[in-house]
């Protein structure tokens, strides 16, 4: 019985982390570039188990032999082994605003080493002075005439430098070159990709950091992959609310479900220890 209470706990545990993994995506359903989160739920070894009997055999001496007769598997609980995010492309979302870019995935290969399809980021320089990456195409100037995202990081040209412009009035080809108002090309925007997107790790509003903090290469020197960016536009959440709210109902009604069977085992035990201890 109390294997019992450690399997059902155990399920109520993964179940409490989907769920806000869940609120977590749907709390960001409206944030531009936003990459959901998946989780991948498993079960922890079964054990088999085994009644053990004593066979006496006739001899002169005595002899008993132990038989282990099955009786079957017992699982020992689940776990939330993971959180991965979905890079998809969002939908795209007209602004009007110069400043705003949204990056259209081409081809991108996919990784021999993970089987996933590799995905593309803008790239941001890191108050640490490395780079981060996101899919946030939310960006301004600031007073210094600085191209920064939301949170006042410089975000980088294709050489890794700071983007500086004189004001709004600028362009952006589809090939990411930056031009200002006399024609001049300033710069080319930088973005980057990640053949193994396994090796990224996502922090809060919307960052991406390599796992050891290297950076990234820059996807205009990638061969064979494509892509595409559109001024004016964002890059919209790749949230699928209706299936979030249905995954969400589902983890809440399993986590209900395990907490009646740990009521369940409570009462059990309370009857155990009052009624049954007093005989």
């Amino acid at each position: 019985m109390f294997k019992g209470f450690y399997t059902v706990t155990s399920g109520m545990i993964a179940q409490q982390r989907k769920t806000e993994i869940l609120t977590n995506n749907m709390a960001n359903a409206n944030t531009p570039g936003y990459k959901a989160d998946q989780s991948t739920i498993r079960s922890f070894p079964d054990m088999l188990m085994s009644a053990i009997k004593s066979n006496g055999v006739p001899t002169k001496h005595g002899l008993n032999i132990l038989t282990a007769t099955p009786v079957g598997a017992v699982n020992t609980g689940v776990y939330l082994q993971e959180t991965l995010a979905n890079y998809t492309q969002g939908s795209l979302i007209e602004t009007g605003l110069s400043t705003d870019v949204a990056l259209m995935d081409g081809y991108l290969p996919i990784d021999e080493q993970s089987g996933n399809q590799g995905a593309l980021f803008f790239r941001l320089q890191h108050p640490d002075g490395n780079e981060a990456y996101t899919r946030n195409g939310n960006f301004t100037l600031d007073g210094e005439g600085n191209l920064v995202n939301g949170m006042g990081l410089f975000v980088l040209d294709s050489n890794g430098q700071r983007i500086t412009l004189e004001n709004d009035k600028f362009s952006i080809s589809q090939e990411g070159n930056i031009t200002d108002e006399n024609g001049v090309q300033v710069a080319q925007l930088g973005v980057s990709f990640a053949a193994n997107t396994d090796v990224l790790m996502k922090q809060d509003n919307g960052l991406f950091r390599m796992l050891e903090g290297e950076a990234l290469p820059s996807a205009y020197a990638v061969e064979g992959v494509t892509f595409g960016l559109q001024q004016q536009y964002l890059e919209g959440s790749n949230v699928d609310a209706s299936r979030s709210m249905t995954e969400l109902l589902t983890a809440y009604r399993a986590f209900e479900a395990n907490q009646k069977v740990l009521q369940t085992y409570d009462r059990s035990m309370e009857k155990a220890v009052n009624e049954i201890g007093k005989i």
